[in-house]
């Protein structure tokens, strides 16, 4: 029936989000990441030469936000997916402490007081957990903010415990001791805190520091705790921490892309002179360390960026640079897989990143980028690319040199390439480019919508002119997970979720639409399973069908009127899965370890093709499928 062969690994990168400045296992100061991967790691790297300390495993981690230090020296992870915190004490190895508390899966931020109790914020409920670092006991101070199921950021000082919520700004206090939640209120001029996120929040110095924004820059508003009164807002602030206080009394940030000194006595910014560029400019761990460096005397602010770079800038000397640290790379788990004339494509999640993929040998050409959420090669042999954020557009013309200026730049002068041609966040409040397909030389798009709303986004791209047809609600309070075109018409399979998942549904199903792009209407919509949430995946089969995937399901419709034709129930589960298609018969993903074959004819009989586990499923050419099972990539040849 078919051969799997494994293609390797085509994507791999350094992807840090948590860290802290603390000292390291030689003693001396080092800067602690955690880099996504699976596992996750914990990483130690000497701030003097970039050099690698230690790279400890987390088993059964993808990464982290939430690192932090104890003042004996002790570092803490919280992880996401798995929910677990992770602890490393001087001179020891990493332990895996579990889940703190048994319902919330991911750990978004973590800190510390001057015991050392370690103080964590979760999702899916808004806790919030305080670890004993003596005992191992764990209190649940439980949901901050009812309604509100990110604690997205947190901090401690002098008795309290201060968090950030998503999916709207809301800052709270927690006495430690009695456990009293008092909410502080909005800072002025914030207006409704409905669909604002405080993406990042620290204490210092007496004073709160709230970032109420995105990954990207936003106001940072400072809060006396003292007086119990905001007392400053400073514009264009970047995340994701600042620096604790210095011994002058001031700290460091990222500001208008630069390094700044911030005072707070004064409320005044003083620039450094130290630039940063591209997309993201956050600070993945921020703080002091003495180098030892002929021009970096005495003490030296430094810290990490995102992907693996070093910053850092000496106060006496105005010295500052940013270079490449040795932190490991780990693998990329895909995202999205599509299969070209000559090439396979796939490309990254969260990382992110495109490969162009040799179909015989697996050689990858790796690009870094975006969490590429689409992928697909036009017949103008140009890959067309749905991004995440901001649900962007973007068109790769494979024969020029890639320079992407937000995430990989070529050399200076290189013309853009990918270039973005969409963002349809703005106008659309969109998130993810979720699905492409192309008619009649145009690109259709369907997204998935940002925040906390519903309703997902159906456009239409014409590359000759730069211009775009949206339409929001193609199908009310549904978003676009798959689409494939025939003759004009756009077809796609809808989801009941938002963006966030957190918004109850106003339907209760999935379904199936056809849309004609001349004349800029919907024929018709259907629900093709009752009761299933989402139509993943939709294709054309060799008898002319439209065929989709439900859930456990694969049903098939009359593409003129959307009448149902037939459908089988196959899995067990309601997993996501894709539909493909070859001139000879129709392949679906099941239960994302099985793969089914249904071939034209009168009985129209699914058999089991293939049982692998898998998490997205393509095609190239006429006989050759695609899975990806984490970062691996496979090609499975169908016997002629």
């Amino acid at each position: 029936m078919g051969t799997l062969v494994s293609l390797g690994t085509p994507l791999s990168d350094v992807l840090l989000i948590g860290g802290t400045v603390a000292p390291g296992p030689n003693g001396k100061t080092a800067i602690w990441n955690v880099s996504t991967g699976s596992p996750a790691y914990l990483n130690a790297i000497d701030p003097a030469t970039g050099a690698s300390l230690l790279s400890a495993a987390l088993p059964g981690a993808d990464g982290s936000y939430a690192v932090a230090a104890t003042p004996d020296g002790t570092i803490y992870a919280g992880t996401y997916n798995n929910g677990h915190l992770y602890r490393l004490r001087p001179g020891g190895t990493v332990e895996d402490l579990g889940r703190p508390i048994a319902s919330e899966t991911f750990i978004w931020r973590i800190t510390t007081d001057d015991q050392g109790n370690v103080y964590g914020g979760t999702f899916p409920n808004g806790k919030v957990f305080r670890y004993d670092d003596k005992t191992g006991a764990v209190r649940d101070y439980g949901t901050v903010k009812p309604g509100q199921t990110y604690v997205k950021s947190i901090d401690y000082a002098d008795g309290k415990i201060y968090t950030g919520s998503l999916p709207d700004a809301h800052i709270m206090e927690v006495d430690a001791t009695t456990g009293a939640i008092t909410e502080l209120p909005s800072p002025p001029g914030l207006g409704d805190p409905a669909d604002k996120v405080v993406y990042d929040l620290n204490a210092r110095g007496g004073r709160v520091y709230a970032r109420i924004s995105t990954a990207f820059p936003g106001p940072l508003y400072v809060w006396d705790i003292a007086s119990r009164t905001w007392v400053d807002e400073i514009p264009n602030a970047h995340g994701l921490d600042i620096s604790p206080i210095g011994a002058d009394g001031s700290l460091y940030l990222i500001q208008n892309s630069e390094l700044k000194k911030y005072d707070p006595a004064t409320k005044t910014l003083t620039g450094t002179g130290l630039t940063f560029t591209g997309r993201i400019q956050n600070t993945r761990s921020i703080g002091y360390a003495d180098l030892g460096l002929p021009d970096y005397p005495g003490t030296s602010v430094v810290g990490t960026l995102w992907r693996g770079e070093e910053f850092r800038y000496n106060p006496q000397t105005g010295k500052s640079e940013i270079f490449q640290t040795q932190v490991r790379r780990e693998p990329i788990e895909i995202l999205s897989v599509a299969g070209g004339k000559d090439k396979i494509y796939a490309g990254g999640f969260l990382n992110g990143g495109v490969s162009v993929v040799d179909p015989s040998t697996g050689a990858a050409t790796f690009n870094r980028f975006s969490q590429v959420e689409a992928l697909m090669e036009g017949s103008d042999g140009k890959l067309w690319i749905g991004a995440y954020p901001e649900a962007r557009l973007y068109a790769y013309d494979q024969t020029q040199p890639w320079s992407s200026p937000e995430y990989s730049p070529g050399p200076p002068g290189t013309p853009d390439n990918p270039t973005q041609l969409l963002n349809l966040k703005p106008d659309l409040l969109q998130t993810r480019a979720r699905a492409l397909a192309e008619v009649n030389g145009k690109i259709a798009v369907g997204t998935v919508p940002d925040g906390d709303r519903l309703g997902g986004a159906l456009v239409i791209y014409d590359p000759k002119t730069n211009t775009a047809q949206k339409y929001r609600n193609v199908v009310q309070d549904e978003c676009v997970f798959g689409l494939t075109a025939r003759q004009g018409i756009v077809y796609g399979g809808t989801s009941i979720v938002g963006g966030l998942s957190t918004t109850p549904p106003t339907r209760d199903a999935g379904t199936v639409f056809a849309w004609d792009v001349a004349k800029s209407k919907k024929l018709w919509e259907t629900v093709p399973v009752p009761g299933a949430a989402t139509v993943s995946s939709v294709t054309f089969g060799p008898d002319g069908l439209l065929w989709g995937v439900a859930g456990k399901t694969v049903f098939a419709v009359d593409p003129h009127s959307g009448k149902m034709l037939t459908s089988f129930a196959l899995g067990t589960t309601n997993s996501s899965g894709d539909i493909v298609a070859t001139p000879d018969a129709v392949y679906v993903s099941i239960d994302l370890n099985k793969i089914y074959r249904i071939a034209p004819g009168k009985k129209q009989t699914p058999t089991l093709f293939l049982e692998h586990a898998h998490r997205r499923l393509g095609v190239r050419g006429d006989h050759q499928l695609l899975l990806t099972s984490g970062s691996e990539l496979f090609r499975v040849d169908i016997s002629r």
